[in-house]
């Protein structure tokens, strides 16, 4: 079991985060001690990383709401979760392509800075 504390340093985020995830129904209602203090449990973790990871690329707090939302429903609500992540996969590889292709702009820029570098000083790198 793990403090709210502890979490909060594991994953970097705040606890008013955690908390407000937990009020949203975005995380399971975490079960708490005798002192009243939220106690995380290795399953819970998981249920932290995968809203994480759904963050990090880009998927809403709404969109997270209405996924955690058909998880509670059931396995009567698999092929919704699919679709919503496979729109969230493909909204995902399209920043990411998008991404691709800004960085090979920097990159022949960085290219040609390093090619009129490399003329300036007479045909040598400067270490």
């Amino acid at each position: 079991m793990y403090s709210i504390n502890e979490v909060e340093k594991m994953y970097g985020l705040k606890a008013s985060t955690l908390r407000f995830y937990e009020k949203e129904g975005i995380l399971p209602k975490i079960n708490r001690d005798s002192g009243g203090r939220r106690k995380y449990t290795e399953q819970e973790l998981e249920w932290i990383q995968l809203v994480l990871a759904l963050r990090s690329t880009g998927m809403t707090i709404e969109e997270l709401k209405e996924y955690m939302g058909l998880i509670r429903k059931g396995s009567e609500t698999l092929e919704e979760r699919r679709e919503l992540l496979l729109k969230h996969k493909a909204n995902v590889e399209e920043r990411m392509a998008e991404t691709l292709a800004h960085l090979e702009k920097i990159n022949k820029k960085v290219a040609i800075y390093d090619i009129t570098i490399h003329q300036k000083n007479g045909g040598t790198f400067l270490m």
